[in-house]
């Protein structure tokens, strides 16, 4: 296909009419055809008001309907073969191999909830069945299932081109929680978001749907953003970023006449706390693979290991030393646009004027022009008990090593923490059991808890949780990963004495869909 620098508005592929952007190539420097225009004001307008007047078809089509949708777009992000990959490569300088992984998680994610819909039992039916004869008052006949929320906004993630992106988790499940979609491409890969929308709104056309059912906006400025969360026709947003880019749509939604939820993924600093027997036994292993977690992909996941916490005792040493020769000998890298890595050096500045030392810092590479260096440096735990900022994630390939003096410094430190992703404990023998107030503080702060291993890599599954207290996310209650990531696009609706003829199926008696539900207060 040939790039032109369309916007897909509701099935429409036409130009942009704001300001020209290009992508940029990350070892280069230089700009990759084609221009792209920003979205106009009546692009955006347009584009969901379709996704409004789209809403209730969509909402109303059958399970099997959305479900043939997604197994299609799956299908058709195979088809777009190397032609995607190469697009994807040059765009973001991510390796071929990093690159068929993505697509093949995105594959995933589009066949699970496909599949979720199909087997139907997430819509949570609940039917407690009414008795007249009750006194001294009637019992009402009440039936409860989950219904689509209506248009979702998407923002794309610059780290991942696919699985956060145009047909990434929030698309996908939005789409399958029976919502349209409208998504702002990320700027850092508009050719990517241009081959895949293409695809998307050619599958939405096949499957005669409303063409409102999807649309891609291209943007880089915040009016882009702000005016598609201020739009009446928008009813929730979809974000993965930075901390200040998801709250800045966080207050925008929180400000409109009808506020908004907004499901925003923002970053992690995800400690890792080894524990003493463990560090006895395995310590070195222990710090090539947290070296390995923190610099894989130059540190550009949000689950990367931003801080490691230890006790003195039997393998301390050897530890703190593996850390500072795996760290000094991997090598820097390119970051997928430019403003990670001005953003990695500026927090890097900020958090060497604190009480911090540089204990190694690796050299050589190529010479991206996105180059960033992996990083180790290292402060006390008064320092970090005194400076918020060395509780906060430096999105890179850094790591702050803390050496504790006692357990309770462990326990102070975990206190002090804001709301993580993750946390990862490493423990052997009886570690877990001596450290149980410490492991209890660390599930207050995060959603999900690791044991023996690294914050890396996301199973994409139904048990997955991808969130966490504020600032991880802006909503503990979700999961931005996995099937139980449908949940953020819908709301419960009640039924009340209604003709039965005129129920969803999945709340009449006779269960046509053959769905699990609680029935009277029994699981059937």
């Amino acid at each position: 296909m040939t790039l032109s620098g369309r916007h897909f508005v509701a099935g429409r592929a036409e130009p942009g009419e704001g300001e020209v952007f290009t992508g940029v190539d990350p070892i280069g420097g230089g700009a990759l055809a084609p221009d792209y225009r920003e979205a106009g004001a009546g692009q955006i307008d347009r584009a969901c008001a379709q996704a409004g007047a789209a809403a209730p078809a969509y909402a109303a089509a059958t399970p099997a309907v959305r479900a043939t949708l997604l197994r299609g777009i799956a299908d058709g992000l195979e088809a777009l073969g190397d032609e995607l990959l190469q697009r994807i490569t040059a765009e973001t300088a991510l390796p071929a191999e990093r690159v068929l992984a993505e697509r093949g998680r995105t594959r995933q994610q589009l066949q699970q909830v496909a599949d979720l819909l199909a087997e139907g039992s997430w819509v949570d039916a609940r039917i407690d069945h009414g008795d007249p004869a009750r006194r001294p008052q009637p019992k009402p006949d009440l039936r409860r299932m989950l219904v689509p929320l209506g248009p979702v906004a998407v923002f794309g993630a610059s780290n991942f081109p696919l699985a956060y992106s145009v047909v990434g988790g929030d698309t996908a499940s939005a789409l399958a929680a029976g919502c349209p979609v409208v998504v702002k491409g990320h700027p850092a890969h508009p050719g990517t978001s241009e081959l895949v929308g293409a695809m998307v709104t050619e599958v939405v056309r096949a499957q005669r749907l409303p063409a409102g059912t999807f649309s891609l906006l291209h943007g880089r400025t915040p009016a882009t953003g702000g005016a598609l969360v201020r739009h009446p026709a928008i009813t929730a947003v979809g974000f993965t970023g930075s901390e200040g880019g998801g709250r800045a749509l966080f207050d925008l939604a929180a400000a409109r006449p009808q506020p908004i939820p907004v499901f925003a993924e923002m970053g992690s600093m995800n400690p890792v706390f080894v524990l003493p027997r463990a560090m006895a036994l395995r310590g070195s292993r222990i710090a090539e693979q947290l070296a390995a977690s923190a610099t894989l992909a130059s540190g550009q996941f949000c689950t990367s290991p931003g801080m490691v916490l230890w006790l003195p005792g039997p393998g301390a040493g050897t530890f703190a030393a593996a850390l500072r020769t795996q760290l000094g000998a991997s090598r820097p890298g390119p970051t997928v646009h430019a403003t990670i890595r001005s953003g990695y050096e500026r927090v890097l500045a900020e958090v060497r004027a604190l009480p911090v030392a540089v204990h190694a810092v690796a050299t050589g590479g190529d010479a991206a022009a996105t180059k960033v260096c992996p990083t180790l440096l290292a402060a006390t735990p008064d320092a970090v008990l005194a400076h918020p900022r060395l509780r906060s994630e430096i999105f890179g390939p850094a790591l702050l090593a803390v050496p504790t003096h006692e357990p309770a410094d462990l326990l102070a430190i975990a206190r002090s923490l804001p709301g993580y992703l993750t946390a990862t404990v490493h423990g052997d023998g009886d570690d877990f059991e001596q450290h149980a107030e410490l492991i209890a503080v660390l599930r207050r702060k995060v959603g999900r808890l690791i044991a023996n291993g690294v914050p890396t890599g996301v199973e994409v599954c139904a048990s997955m949780v991808h969130g966490g207290p504020y600032p991880a996310s802006t909503d503990a209650r979700f999961s931005a990963v996995g099937t139980s990531s449908i949940t953020r696009w819908v709301r419960p609706v009640c039924w009340q004495d209604w003709p039965h003829a005129l129920l969803p199926e999945e709340l009449r008696d006779d269960n046509p869909r053959r769905i699990r539900r609680m029935v009277d207060g029994v699981e059937q």
